[in-house]
């Protein structure tokens, strides 16, 4: 289905364009017996890699496993009905060289709440997907009111 109010299909550079703009995202990977686990996470865009931080647990077991793990982060705003949702699949893998550690220590945002034990885990893009809802009025309305107008006119 495509027309006017159908969703812009993002290229690679777009999406990482927009990942630049947020820090929260959720990652998701397939659990014990299948099922579907999804967090979230502060990250970093890395070069085109995505960076978080990860305490012990499912989780970081997930990423040493290396596991393929989905990533997606989005931002929307209701009124105007519009928004973007980027989506990146790839293998995990943990940093486990201190340089490199450090380094992403610099540049990564600061976590929420304290990780004991935190590893910065990487998700290397095998794809990267988005999409865009074009800009559409929806319910919202502009009024202009000033010197240079009057409701009457």
């Amino acid at each position: 289905m495509t027309g006017p109010d159908s969703p812009d299909v993002l290229d690679r550079t777009a999406c990482l364009r927009l990942l630049e703009t947020v820090a929260v995202g959720r990652v998701a990977w397939a659990g014990d017996g299948g099922r579907t686990v999804v967090l979230p996470v502060n990250f970093v865009l890395d070069g085109d890699t995505v960076v978080f931080r990860s305490s012990p647990g499912d989780k970081l077991e997930a990423a040493r496993a290396g596991r393929e793990l989905a990533f997606e982060a989005d931002d929307a705003e209701p009124a105007l009905r519009t928004g973007w949702s980027v989506l990146v699949h790839g293998p995990a893998q943990v940093v486990d060289d201190p340089a490199e550690a450090d380094r992403l220590a610099r540049r990564c945002p600061t976590a929420w709440f304290d990780l004991p034990g935190a590893s910065f885990v990487r998700i290397v893009p095998r794809e990267i997907t988005g999409r865009r809802l074009p800009l559409h009025l929806g319910e919202a309305s502009v009024v202009h009111q000033g010197p240079w107008s009057s409701p009457d006119a």
